[in-house]
């Protein structure tokens, strides 16, 4: 299970890349190959951190029963929004230029913030064992309220490093226009957590009284 997790993984990586270059319309590109680069670091990170929980792994493989469908079509169109933005990346810095020359430190910061956000995402996903890839309550799994760790400080913190990460992503790039879809991305993001945290209050035995404890969503003292 874990050698085709991470082949799958990885397969994922090589695929969005392509897309990125397909659109440049050349290999010699700097802004796909830090991006290439990036994404295999972050598959990595997201492999050794699930290698040794094949129960997490296979929840994070699968649309478990009861999905709520308003996350099926959230998720659909969050992957509707990162392609947008690898096509638009590709033809910006890769093929026409419509957008001026970075200096290299934007793109270092891109870099440092997307492993940010990926350790972030990881931390949170390694304290919750009921972490899962789709909105469901996981009565097979006997899902309870996890409140330790980084739950402790924001109810959603695996969406706080994806949204760190998806921030990046236009200085990993350096396209200026792929601000447009990323933010798109970020916005489903907010609409997702505010559905899910809703979801759980109804669903979740126990979610109410955490929400007293832990008072903020995503972001501490704002939301």
């Amino acid at each position: 299970m874990k050698i085709k997790f991470l082949i799958k993984l990885l397969i994922t990586s090589i695929i969005f890349s392509a897309v990125l270059f397909v659109s440049a319309g050349r290999i010699k590109y700097f802004q796909g190959w830090i991006f290439f680069g990036t994404n295999i670091i972050s598959t990595l990170m997201t492999f050794w951190s699930n290698r040794n929980d094949p129960e997490l792994i296979k929840e994070r493989s699968r649309i478990g029963e009861g999905t709520k469908s308003w996350d099926k079509l959230i998720l659909g169109l969050s992957g509707l929004t990162y392609l947008i933005y690898l096509v638009i990346a590709g033809l910006d810095s890769g093929r026409y230029h419509w957008s001026p020359d970075f200096h290299w430190s934007i793109y270092v910061s891109g870099i440092i913030l997307t492993i940010t956000g990926q350790i972030v995402f990881l931390t949170a996903k390694k304290e919750n064992k009921y972490f899962s890839t789709v909105v469901r309550i996981q009565t097979d799994r006997g899902h309870k309220v996890c409140n330790t760790g980084v739950y402790k400080i924001i109810r959603h913190p695996g969406y706080a490093g994806m949204m760190i990460s998806l921030a990046a992503l236009p200085l990993l790039t350096g396209s200026v226009w792929s601000i447009i879809p990323t933010a798109a991305g970020i916005i489903l993001l907010f609409i997702r957590t505010c559905l899910e945290d809703e979801t759980l209050k109804k669903e979740l035995p126990g979610y109410v009284e955490y929400t007293q404890m832990t008072k903020w969503r995503l972001i501490p003292k704002i939301w």
